[in-house]
């Protein structure tokens, strides 16, 4: 009985689908609430538009819903760039970034991609969580390269093969 009733208040999934140019609005939205300096509506329709560019986002209830999360990756010949992976503050700790990431990088296989690379902040714990438990492993480091008020920190390049 108690199984029937959690089931009944659960809340429905968020579905993970293609991104489209017509998703700029929205995936700039989240990205402001997740950075310090949110990229433009333009920038993202101008990337989404890019044969070059393959992008997912999360929608809430189900898929009907808002835009809660979103991952874009840059390809080129067969490698890959993530250029960003973000998630709505309100959706964090339910696994949604690592959905995100696995169907992505399911997709980038799909498409030919051998390896697959990404720089974090050295210091963000979470997307180092993510992207270890995703299969990425450091190969390399630039000191000094994000402002931060009390000093610049690291920028963690990382990894992963998909062959």
């Amino acid at each position: 009985m108690i199984d029937l009733i959690a089931r009944l208040f659960r809340r429905p999934q968020a579905a993970i689908v293609d991104a489209r140019p017509r998703d700029a609005t929205a995936i700039a939205a989240v990205h402001a609430l997740c950075f310090r300096h949110g990229w433009s509506e333009t920038e993202f329709e101008r990337l989404l538009s890019d044969r070059a560019v393959v992008g997912h986002v999360a929608r809430a209830s189900g898929g009907v819903g808002a835009v809660v999360g979103f991952v874009l990756s840059r390809l080129v010949e067969d490698e890959a760039e993530i250029l960003v992976v973000a998630v709505v503050p309100a959706e964090r700790g339910r696994g949604l970034a690592g959905r995100l990431t696995g169907r992505h990088l399911g997709r980038l296989a799909a498409l030919g991609v051998t390896r697959v690379f990404l720089e974090v902040d050295e210091g963000n714990q979470p997307a180092l969580r993510l992207y270890a438990r995703a299969g990425f492993q450091e190969v390399g480091r630039r000191a000094g390269y994000y402002p931060r008020p009390a000093g610049n920190v690291a920028a963690l390049t990382l990894r992963r093969d998909l062959t």
